[in-house]
């Protein structure tokens, strides 16, 4: 295509019209101003027709309500435990008031914005408007620019926006503005499998009932999974009933070639199941056909899922959308954060076809998103959970830090601790990494690999966590003084095996550390808590956290040895009880059946 054509398209595509502003620039004031991370530098403007995809966020009317219904289904004490909200209850009490609703819409129409061109969700809690990058300024009275992240990613953003002051409270986020999130993969890096570890001996355990027998800690394979975490005996029975799903981004393609050679290896029985991944593509997300290359990211959660939750139906979520760009390219390039794209892709999807159980192992630095935002993207994942959706994310692969990384993005440059999101918003469950047996806090000083914890900036903590942290409070003392926040939300909330995991990737074995690993183990094995719950006609976990901590902890084995180091240092150990190194610690799939009161297979 031309460039003239590509001129005319983006003009034709958004109309503006003439019109003699509802709001004069004096009406505006900032609404939202972000310092940029430490890791981007401004490299010039971007060009004035390059195509953006705004996501406008209305104030809900009733989410305080929509919180309420959530804590008390997913309360194992409350007598309403379990009885989910309904995709419309959910509308409902997410929708804006007509007031919300009108100021905004008056807004963008007195703009000069033609409403046929604007996306509404379903709940019209959100408009989608795709404006050329000088439209948005004029719209934001702002500016944008190119910035470059040290590793070479560009995006283009801002350091502020603004509003008319009538729409402040109305409003709770526009992106892409000051949100710096770039949704890294945390299957961080790659190992080379020893030459010392003899994958046919892995194998050919297939009658192994022992870890002893079942595990070499040196390459994780489903077999020492189930065996590790009391899965092995269990035989799904609803599997028409129930289903598991995970994430990729950034142009990651799950291969069903790999996933069939690693079940032909580690799970014969399972091999046909690698051809009957549901993959469903969101913003042109990319999707196994047959001629893209794989992802390591995508590859290790396809074979881990597939290996442990056999014959338990798989849906893959591929969401569009990958820097970096060439900022004078005017095609239409999605430079959206990803979760929200996800988000309110599957907001609007039918409930019955959303698998109840999701992971998802990305993330980046919690200051790198601007509170309002993260905040927004926070309570989609509750509206989710109060439609008995369990959400899973990995908890990191830098311990309480990266070493270069330790200051804080306010302007005064102090050492602290940096935690991440997703994993520090309340309405997920957050998942560490073990290794070894007993298991212990991964680490591995090769890769700087340590599994993520901290203590979130943004994000209060919740009620249901004040006895378990608080107990963790006490023992550590002043350790650590200054460099977090004492009374925000913890993490992790459990942990995994997260060390060594074996990978195909074009057919070539491979092994890999981090969360990425852990986060996909637990989400499978909830998944088999889901199956035996629907085959005694009880509804899925939903929500997690309130009964881990309230009841679901007594499943969980303690890891009391290793520590979360990071920021050129220690970081926070594990110790009897939860602990901000492993959370509660690694499943027991036939004690959680236990405390649920449903029994084993």
């Amino acid at each position: 295509m031309s460039i003239l054509s590509i001129l005319l398209a983006a003009l034709a595509a958004v109309p503006w019209i003439p019109a003699s502003p509802l709001y004069p620039r004096s009406d505006y004031n900032v609404k939202e101003s972000n310092n940029v991370p430490p890791a981007w530098a401004n490299i010039g403007r971007p060009h004035p027709l390059h195509l953006l995809t705004l996501n406008i966020g209305l104030q809900p009317s009733k989410f305080h309500l929509l919180e309420q219904h959530l804590h008390q289904v997913s309360d194992p004490f409350h007598n309403r435990y379990g009885q989910h909200l309904s995709q419309q209850e959910v509308h409902d009490l997410l929708q804006p008031s007509d007031e919300t609703f009108n100021l905004v819409w008056d807004w963008l129409s007195n703009n000069g914005i033609d409403p046929s061109h604007c996306e509404i969700n379903s709940a019209r809690d959100w408009i989608t408007i795709t404006l050329p990058v000088n439209k948005a300024e004029e719209l934001l009275d702002t500016k944008y620019s190119v910035y470059q992240h040290q590793d070479g990613t560009k995006l283009i953003r801002t350091s502020s926006w603004s509003l008319p002051r009538s729409l402040h409270d109305h409003v709770t986020t526009i992106q892409p503005t000051t949100a710096f999130l770039r949704a890294n993969p945390k299957a961080s890096t790659l190992i080379d499998v020893p030459m010392d570890l003899d994958i046919s001996q892995l194998t050919a355990a297939a009658n192994a009932t022992t870890i002893k027998s079942s595990c070499n800690f040196g390459g994780m394979t489903p077999k020492c999974l189930r065996t590790l975490y009391n899965t092995i005996d269990y035989k799904p029975q609803a599997a028409h009933n129930n289903s598991v799903a995970f994430t990729n981004y950034l142009g990651q393609v799950s291969n069903r070639s790999d996933a069939q050679t690693f079940l032909r290896n580690f799970r014969s029985e399972a091999i046909d199941s690698a051809y009957a991944v549901t993959q469903v593509s969101v913003n042109g997300g990319a999707v196994d056909n047959g001629t893209v290359g794989a992802g390591l990211e995508a590859n290790l959660d396809l074979q881990t899922i597939l290996g442990i939750v056999y014959p338990t139906p798989v849906t893959l979520y591929s969401t569009g959308g990958e820097p970096p760009f060439q900022p004078d390219d005017l095609t239409e390039t999605n430079t959206n954060e990803p979760y929200l794209t996800w988000l309110l892709f599957l907001r609007d999807q039918d409930i019955t076809t959303i698998p109840k159980i999701i992971s998802t192992s990305y993330g980046d630095h919690e200051q790198t998103v601007p509170q309002s935002y993260a905040k927004t993207v926070c309570n989609q994942f509750a509206a989710l959970g109060a439609q008995g959706i369990s959400l899973f994310f990995s908890s990191g692969d830098s311990g309480v830090g990266e070493n270069s990384s330790c200051i804080t993005n306010d302007g005064t440059n102090r050492t602290t601790f940096i935690p991440i999101f997703p994993a520090s918003c309340p309405y997920v469950t957050s998942v560490g990494g073990t290794m070894n047996y007993p298991e212990v806090v991964a680490f591995d000083t090769r890769n700087s690999y340590a599994s993520g914890a901290g203590f979130s900036n943004y994000f209060p903590r919740q009620k249901w966590q004040d006895t378990a942290v608080g107990r963790y409070l006490d023992r550590i003392g002043d350790q650590f003084k200054g460099l977090y926040n004492r009374s925000g939300r913890a993490y992790p909330d459990v942990a995994a095996q997260g060390y060594r995991y074996l990978v195909f990737l074009d057919e070539t074995v491979r092994s890999v550390d981090g969360t990425s690993c852990s986060a996909p183990t637990i989400a499978s094995i909830f998944s088999l808590v889901n199956d035996a719950l629907a085959a005694r006609g009880k509804p899925p976990m939903g929500w997690l956290n309130p009964w881990l901590y309230r009841k679901g902890f007594a499943a969980f084995t303690d890891v009391v040895n290793g520590s979360s180091v990071g920021c050129k240092g220690p970081g926070f150990s594990a110790a009897e009880g939860w602990d901000v190194a492993s959370g509660f610690g690694t499943p027991d799939f036939e004690k959680i059946l236990d405390v649920l009161e449903i029994g084993g297979s």
